[in-house]
């Protein structure tokens, strides 16, 4: 561990006999929520909160994290493949249902969030956790997370940046190993304060809009710690860059475009005659976009008749979505004529509903939950809410979003000329998918209305 993070904890667990004091003796109920909607544009965050009946002293930063720099790549055996299971059950409980509205989720920012609520439980509740995660012991699920962390964390001139932080409420004592986890593993930066005081909520609030680059202002004048929080835990990712082949401003035109509440007109990316490859479902089509560091961006288009929701309870999608698209038998090199919609979409999603559905049922209980690997100073602590939003936008000259790549690979010979041509127009309800330099899909989305 290094200095920072040795120092990172000092005095969280040493509080004044004042502040001790203070607290009251009797039992408390806690509970992790969401300090208000959290949406991103062009970004995804989530914040987790632990809320009990004890109020502090005021706001202060105990230490920033130390973010890495240069290659921080670890490779792809340590986790390929392990989080199928994740994704496909996650992906299509947070995105169906959208109706005749967009909906954004990103896999990876709520990952990392479980993988840091696992962390600070135990017994059964952490093992409905890990057990959605896909490991078995948390020693596994702290590299697997570290790994895919390091990954995935980009700060060039194309940027992925994830940003974890810690709010405490400065009259709780907190477990120190699990705090000192956290840092290290998670490149958490910690801040203790008073809960319910508008210099604490204030912190919250800029930290957050400096880890999305200012770009959740709008969102985070709704985010507060109430006065019971004991500790929120907020998770950020933030992603930015431009097309490796950007679209011709002047090309770009009105049309129609078929939205489930009738017809639109909106303006219309296009590229004519680009050589791609044009992969094949049952029921779909899609095509990917390169972005000029390692990330991609795919659209999926379902066949006339069915519906992004169709395609979301769909095997075959959901195993194309998971592999991304390599490799993929039905796919050919082809040129493409591309219209593709630009868009700004935005959604905000309360995953508590959903996570129950998905089996983390002990954390919803201040019954059964066990969260003593983060504090022993207060019983009957639950997940109350837990809120996701996020926001994509495409534009001629690029994106701002959450991301990772996939690398596409070919025969070593130089392919030969495509002899066939496939008009791919985006003029109904699609799904998007940005992929990062490991193939995982860190932020997926359907687009009923651009």
């Amino acid at each position: 561990m290094s200095n920072e993070s040795e120092k990172l904890f000092d005095g969280v667990t040493n509080i004044s006999d004042e502040v001790i004091g203070k607290a009251q003796k009797k039992q408390r109920r806690r509970w992790y929520r969401w300090a208000g909607p959290v949406a991103a544009v062009l970004a995804a965050a989530i914040l987790i909160g632990v809320i009990s009946g004890r109020s502090g002293l005021n706001a202060y930063a105990i230490a920033e994290a130390e973010y890495p720099k240069g290659d921080t790549w670890v490779g792809w055996s340590s986790y390929a493949g392990t989080l199928d299971g994740f994704l496909t059950k996650s992906i299509p409980q947070f995105l169906s249902g959208a109706g005749e509205e967009n909906r954004v989720y990103s896999p990876l920012n709520v990952y990392m969030a479980l993988s840091m609520l696992a962390e600070v439980t135990d017994g059964n509740t952490r093992a409905q956790i890990l057990d959605l995660l896909g490991v078995e012991d948390l020693g596994t699920q702290r590299e697997r997370a570290n790994a895919i962390w390091r990954n995935a964390y980009t700060d060039d001139k194309a940027k992925c940046l994830l940003g974890s932080s810690l709010w405490l409420n400065q009259e709780i004592n907190f477990v120190q190993s699990t705090m000192d986890t956290l840092a290290e593993s998670y490149y958490a930066s910690s801040y203790r304060g008073e809960m319910g005081s508008e210099r604490f909520t204030k912190a919250l609030q800029t930290w957050l809009n400096e880890r999305t680059g200012g770009l959740l202002q709008e969102q985070t004048e709704g985010v507060t710690l109430p006065a019971d929080t004991v500790m929120a835990i907020a998770a950020t990712l933030y992603f930015k860059d431009g097309w490796s082949a950007e679209f011709d401003k002047s090309a770009t035109a009105p049309d129609l475009f078929h939205a489930p509440g009738g017809e639109r007109t909106v303006d219309f990316m296009h590229k004519t005659r680009v050589t791609g490859n044009y992969y094949r479902g049952e029921r779909f089509g899609a095509v990917v976009w390169g972005f000029k560091g390692h990330d991609a961006m795919w659209f999926i288009l379902p066949d006339e008749g069915f519906s992004p929701d169709e395609l979301l309870a769909d095997a075959e999608f959901l195993t194309f979505l998971c592999t991304g698209g390599s490799p993929w038998e039905n796919s050919r090199r082809v040129y493409l004529n591309l219209s593709i919609p630009k868009f700004d979409v935005v959604s905000d999603v309360d995953l508590r509903s959903g996570l129950i559905a998905l089996g983390i049922t002990d954390a919803m209980d201040p019954a059964v939950s066990d969260y003593t690997p983060m504090t022993r100073d207060t019983d009957d602590v639950y997940l109350s809410k837990v809120l996701h939003a996020a926001r994509v936008k495409i534009d001629e000259e690029g994106c701002e979003a959450a991301a990772y790549t996939v690398e596409y690979t070919s025969n070593t010979a130089a392919p030969m000329a495509p002899e066939e041509e496939i008009d791919f127009v985006l003029d109904r309800p699609f799904l998007f998918a940005i992929t990062g330099n490991d193939g995982l899909p860190l932020f997926v989305g359907v687009v009923n209305v651009p």
